[in-house]
């Protein structure tokens, strides 16, 4: 198979069996709890039937594999599944992330070839990112990080060390990780969890999942902005899940906040647009048009920086993801083959774009991504 015709997954989880035996020694959230009909996976409070069926398909890799060879995947970059570690004490998390890096190294390593060149299994490793640890702590797992072969980035949820990502504590930890040339993948956890938002009737987990989690992202990458990260950090590689929720549907509404706000309207070099194309993207989204109005709201971002920016296609800051675990197919005893919604939608999402040539869609599926990820 051609570069070209690559098919490569950026968003998708594991919990390695390390982790999933501190989920199942807990007894408050987040937890593995066993009952009677199965093994249930608790990791927000209040979780509609009491959490999701979790078994070996979320730390077997062979299963992983098993999935990819189905859909046609050929690389997969694999992360740990939220909540992460900030649940956990300082030097727990530190050891945590340490042995659960390493764990991950050995996963990718050990599993088969793509090429001469290429792994099938690549990886994003974790941070202690939990409140009153010592900066330094956490740039020596940077550090660890950046020394595994097979780790080409760390997944990060938005809280930080507790008071979000616009901390400026965070500093050295931008730098570092610009240095070692890892992505961030800037990933939900928490959602939007006020009553007043989600009302009092029984809706599932449609309002937190499907609005909660993207509105996060939408805030925590937005307050980057405002702080000025990107400014100070201009080659900070970070790949936003879910299409970056609804930060490019708001940015010329964020733009003209900043405009008409005397507390931040000279605080930074660029409109807030500018910004949006300094950012990746997966291409969960499950709509040709969603990932259309996404790809052109960061190709025009360009033209918000100075007369010697560069333009960005908006296509190529855009990869393929599948959420795999989650999300599997609502099965019946006729249909046990089913392919999963997230591969077909996500796929054919890409494949409707019309505004994309067949070049920029096969870059989507897959050379996007290897190019971010320094596999090229």
């Amino acid at each position: 198979m051609s570069a070209r015709t690559l098919l490569v997954d950026v968003h998708t989880h594991l919990y390695l069996p390390r982790y999933a035996s501190l989920l199942r020694s807990r007894a408050s959230v987040p937890m593995i709890r066993s009952r009677a009909d199965g093994d249930r996976l608790i990791i927000l409070d209040n979780e509609p039937s009491g959490g999701r069926p979790v078994g070996s398909q979320y730390w077997d890799r062979d299963q992983k594999l098993a999935f990819m060879d189905k859909h046609g995947i050929d690389i997969s970059i694999v992360s740990t599944a939220n909540p992460w570690l900030d649940f956990l004490s300082v030097s727990e998390a530190t050891s945590m992330a340490n042995s659960l890096n390493q764990d991950l190294e050995e996963y990718c390593s050990s599993g088969p070839s793509f090429s001469p060149t290429l792994q099938r299994l690549y990886g994003m490793g974790l941070l202690p990112l939990v409140p009153s640890i010592s900066v330094p702590t956490i740039l020596d797992e940077v550090d660890h990080v950046a020394q595994l072969p097979h780790l080409r980035g760390v997944i990060m949820g938005t809280r930080g060390i507790g008071k979000g990502l616009d901390d400026d504590a965070l500093e050295p930890v931008w730098s570092k990780i610009s240095d070692k040339g890892l992505v961030i993948f800037l990933h939900p956890h928490y959602g939007v969890s006020s009553s007043d938002v989600w009302g009092e009737k029984d809706n599932g987990h449609v309002l937190p999942l499907a609005l909660g989690f993207p509105f996060e992202t939408t805030v925590a990458t937005t307050r980057m902005i405002l702080a000025g990260v990107f400014d100070r950090h201009p080659s900070l590689k970070i790949l936003l899940a879910h299409s970056g929720g609804a930060l490019p549907i708001l940015s010329s509404r964020l733009a003209s906040c900043i405009t008409h706000d005397p507390v931040v309207a000279s605080r930074l070099q660029h409109d807030a647009r500018w910004y949006l194309g300094k950012l990746y993207y997966d291409a969960v989204a499950y709509g040709a048009e969603e990932l259309g109005f996404v790809s052109s709201t960061i190709g025009r971002a360009g033209k918000y920086g100075t007369p010697t920016t560069e333009a960005v296609a908006g296509s190529s800051h855009m990869t393929f993801g599948t959420d795999h675990p989650f999300f599997p197919p609502i099965l019946d005893a006729v249909k046990q083959d089913s392919k999963w919604m997230s591969v077909v939608e996500n796929l054919k999402a890409i494949d409707g774009v019309r505004d994309w040539s067949e070049a920029e869609k096969s870059a989507v599926r897959g050379q996007n991504a290897l190019k971010l990820f320094g596999l090229n």
